[in-house]
């Protein structure tokens, strides 16, 4: 595998912490809860039982770090935390109640992403959070944007859940036809501590273009929406698991286009190691937008090595219970490609022994 190539740092250590990702609100509580004792019990194995964790101990808050409201992880977060919650007084599983961890409340955070949601693990602010594979690689490594922090060790994979494409959005009328175009262009590549500004600048540099050949700004994918359709800004990076709502609400108001990442810069991006692969975003993802080839990485649920295996072992059983599977295929479209066949794929930093305990288990389940 390749060294990563440069990725921004401006000079700094680590990522500042915001205030909205810090604490545990009474909203975010509401919200890491919606849904959480809702599931009914559907009939299984052992392996769909409620998790065996004492019900007498102590409530655990569990904070999932996510990424901005307008983007996929925040709502992946929150059907995530309603799958493993089990706040006291729920009903138990057997009874059509919770079958999450007993006395776990989980919480979705809103961040600006992967790379803050790094950050915040680093200085016990989450417990856990969602964050891009290559994103999670090199901080366990302590490469690239991590160099100066030195490796994250303890960092730990619960699963893979899904894949990100890149979506670079320009307006239909726009002369811009390829991400070589976008020199001299004014380009948001997303939030400073997200993981959509590294990739973004990978895949810029991939096709030539240098982050001081654009006009960059760092914004939030509701921003950065708002921006293209006031005229701001010429494009727009985006690292996410599709439909993302930001970009579905702005191909509702104006004609939009996708760039293609192909040929070439695409063989580049995948010499950096088993992140990138291939991708189509299917054709009217988004409205009056045509299918578009471009590449994707997973997105990853990740601990702190130090939280104990049997917490981590009921969480995993609670993520791929059969309640939590109804409430993923009820809820954001990304959620119903959460499945228990890929989660261990293109994972290239160690999975938590709990989990690992886990799927150890499921692969001796009869199918």
């Amino acid at each position: 595998m390749k060294e990563p190539m440069p990725v921004p740092t401006d000079g700094k250590a680590s990522p500042r912490r915001t205030e909205k990702a810090s604490g545990v609100r009474r909203r975010d509580v509401l919200l890491g809860l919606a849904g959480a004792g809702a599931s009914a019990l559907v009939p299984g194995s052992a392996l769909a039982q409620a998790p065996e964790v004492d019900r007498s101990g102590p409530v655990r808050f569990f904070r999932i770090a996510t990424g901005g409201a307008g983007g996929t992880y925040f709502p992946i977060g929150r059907l995530l935390a309603s799958a493993i919650s089990n706040p006291p007084g729920s009903r138990p599983c057997d009874k059509g109640g919770s079958c999450g961890v007993p006395g776990l409340i989980a919480v979705a955070q809103s961040t600006q992403g992967s790379v803050e949601n790094i950050s915040l693990m680093q200085a016990k602010r989450a417990e856990s959070a969602l964050c891009q594979a290559d994103i999670a690689h090199w901080a366990y490594k302590g490469i690239g944007l991590f160099e100066n922090k030195g490796p994250f060790a303890s960092l730990r994979a619960v699963a893979a859940l899904f894949r990100e494409p890149v979506h670079v959005v320009v307006r239909r009328d726009s002369r811009i036809e390829a991400i070589d175009d976008l020199r001299g262009k004014r380009v948001a590549l997303g939030e400073e501590f997200s993981g959509t500004r590294v990739d973004a600048v990978l895949v810029l540099a991939a096709h030539g273009v240098q982050e001081k050949d654009i006009q960059p700004s760092y914004l939030r994918t509701g921003a950065a929406a708002d921006a293209l359709r006031d005229g701001s800004i010429d494009a727009f990076f985006f690292i996410s698991g599709y439909p993302v709502s930001a970009i579905d609400e702005l191909a509702r108001r104006i004609p939009i286009r996708l760039l293609p990442v192909v040929g070439p810069p695409a063989d580049v991006l995948r010499s950096t190691g088993p992140f990138f692969v291939d991708t189509i975003i299917p054709n009217q993802t988004y409205p009056d937008v045509p299918a578009v080839p471009t590449v994707s990485v997973s997105a990853l649920w990740v601990v702190d090595a130090e939280l104990p295996d049997t917490l981590v072992h009921a969480i995993a059983k609670s993520l791929w219970h059969p309640t939590a599977r109804r409430l993923f295929d009820g809820g954001h479209p990304e959620a119903r490609n959460i499945q228990l066949q890929t989660a261990q794929a293109g994972v290239t930093i160690p999975f938590h022994p709990g989990a690992e305990a886990y799927y150890k288990e499921a692969a001796a389940q009869p199918r």
